[in-house]
């Protein structure tokens, strides 16, 4: 199914697109523009409007959530077409699927002039387990998706998804389902799972959390367990914490709950019943952690245009080009500083020489901040960037690179709890000295890296220039490069050839 309606044509790293998801919670506008891969977010909105807060009662959206879902979509419209999108995609869930007016619904949008695409379950599903591919390319196991007005999982692992299943139990039905019977909900996912045997075939592997409920439960989590970086994208909970979790909750008023995590009043009336169908899932799945994604159904859309080549494409690398180019005084490629680098570091695993190949896309970003607080926009950069692709410690290492890079020092950097191992730590702060260094020698430029390069020995550090380039051994080269060779326990030199 193409969800996608193309506008025009323009050069890719400007290409827009607008997706308005109509949930059975939220109404929400995103709008994404830069390289097809990983677009860059650059516009969020959303009303938290309920359109299947009455469903289980009634059947039916109510008129009071109709008429502020059709407000917000009416307002996303005009603001879609101020920013000048190329494509928009209008998809509807559980909620208009489902309800008796739900015709009526579509309607009234399309009314407005939004093509809108109602989403089956399976779609739903689908999708979603797209989505974390898209951000988690290596992820292998469920993806649960909890919305409104359904659970949707999917089975990943190869890149692709491999099986899907529905079930219309999300958190605003939860409660009719209950009606005063603690045993009703669970009576209702195990009828629910039954038709899905292969839920319970792959215990042992991660669920992959998705959705506002349960992002909020990852939330709630990070607060109380004081965890130092409050970064949601690939936070990896341990299967015992749901109710952990749900007794800080219930210790907590509602007023300490918003203050602590941000929350809306609507997300927060609702975790108890997120926190259970987590709960219950993990009883049938048996998963060995969960791993929340900030990636779902919207940017599953987005997933499911791209050709293979597109998709076959690092997230992670190709955003950190992308905001390195923008930001950087002189748009240079980042492959001559990593190779000038890695020689340095040969023994490095892959995932660590991924990281190093991220931390060289950012290596100039922090330029235009004022010299005493270039560190911390390095670290801040790669700490709370927009990045899909790695966790905690990828950006923690990262971020010590950085960090040591705009002159933070060879320290570690500051944070209440590392997440890092400190081997972790100190081959960032290599990689940093190694790259202040290489910045200093080329000015920010790199072509003299690709006439020169460091050589490593047992006892020595060299960097080798060719004689034409002696000149640009200056006082602070040579500083920094005696500070390296230091850092790492070599003698360091010059070296011409």
């Amino acid at each position: 199914m193409d969800f996608f309606v193309r506008k025009q044509n323009q050069p890719a790293h400007l290409y827009r697109t607008a997706i308005i998801d109509i949930g059975s919670n939220s109404v929400r506008l995103v709008v994404y523009s830069g390289p097809r891969r990983n677009p860059a977010l650059i516009f969020n909105e959303k009303v938290m409007a309920g359109l299947g807060r009455s469903l289980a009662e009634t059947g039916a959206i109510d008129a009071a959530a109709m008429k502020r879902a059709i407000q917000a979509l009416e307002r996303f419209r005009i603001v879609a077409r101020e920013m000048d999108v190329d494509e928009t995609v209008c998809v509807a869930t559980a909620a208009v699927r489902d309800a008796s007016n739900g015709d009526e619904f579509t309607q009234r949008a399309r009314a407005l002039g939004l093509d809108i695409i109602i989403l089956s379950g399976d779609d739903e599903a689908r999708i979603s387990g797209l989505g974390v591919l898209s951000a988690i390319p290596e992820a292998d196991g469920i993806v649960g998706d909890l919305g409104g007005g359904s659970l949707d999982l999917a089975l990943v692992g190869n890149g692709t998804v491999l099986e899907t299943a529905t079930m219309p139990l999300g958190v605003l039905r939860a409660a009719a389902v209950r009606q005063g019977d603690p045993s009703a909900l669970a009576r209702a996912v195990r009828e629910m799972t039954e038709p899905y045997p292969w839920l319970a075939y792959h215990p042992g592997k991660p669920l992959y959390l998705v959705g506002g409920s349960w992002r909020a439960f990852a939330r709630l989590d990070m607060h109380l367990a004081a965890y130092p970086l409050r970064v949601l994208h690939q936070h990896r909970i341990d299967i015992a914490r749901p109710e952990e979790v749900l007794a800080g909750l219930r210790a907590m008023d509602r007023d300490a709950v918003r203050q602590a995590t941000g929350l809306a009043p609507s997300r927060i009336e609702t975790l108890p019943d997120a926190i259970a169908l987590l709960r219950l899932m993990r009883g049938h799945i048996k998963p060995s952690e969960f791993i929340v994604s900030s990636y779902g159904l919207r940017e599953g859309l987005l997933y499911a245009r791209m050709d293979e080549d597109v998709r076959s494409r690092d997230p992670l690398l190709v955003a950190a080009d992308r905001f390195g180019q923008l930001q950087s005084r002189f748009g240079e490629d980042a492959r001559p500083l990593f190779d000038w680098i890695a020689r340095v570091f040969p023994d490095d695993p892959p995932h660590w020489q991924r990281w190093l190949m991220a931390a060289c896309h950012l290596s100039d970003v922090a330029w235009q901040a004022s010299p005493d607080f270039r560190a911390e926009r390095g670290l801040e950069i790669a700490l709370h960037g927009n990045w899909v692709g790695i966790d905690v410690i990828g950006r923690s290492m990262i971020g010590q690179a950085l960090y040591t890079n705009f002159g933070g020092g060879p320290r570690a950097f500051p944070l209440k709890a590392q997440v890092a191992t400190s081997e972790m730590l100190e081959r960032a702060i290599g990689w940093g000295l190694a790259m202040r260094l290489a910045q200093r020698l080329g000015a920010g430029t790199h072509d003299v890296l690709k006439r020169s390069h460091l050589e490593r020995d047992a006892e020595t550090l060299k960097l080798v220039l060719h004689p034409g380039d002696k000149a640009l051994y200056g006082e602070v080269v040579e500083r920094r490069l005696r500070r390296l060779g230091q850092y790492l326990g070599l003698r360091a030199g010059l070296s011409l050839s």
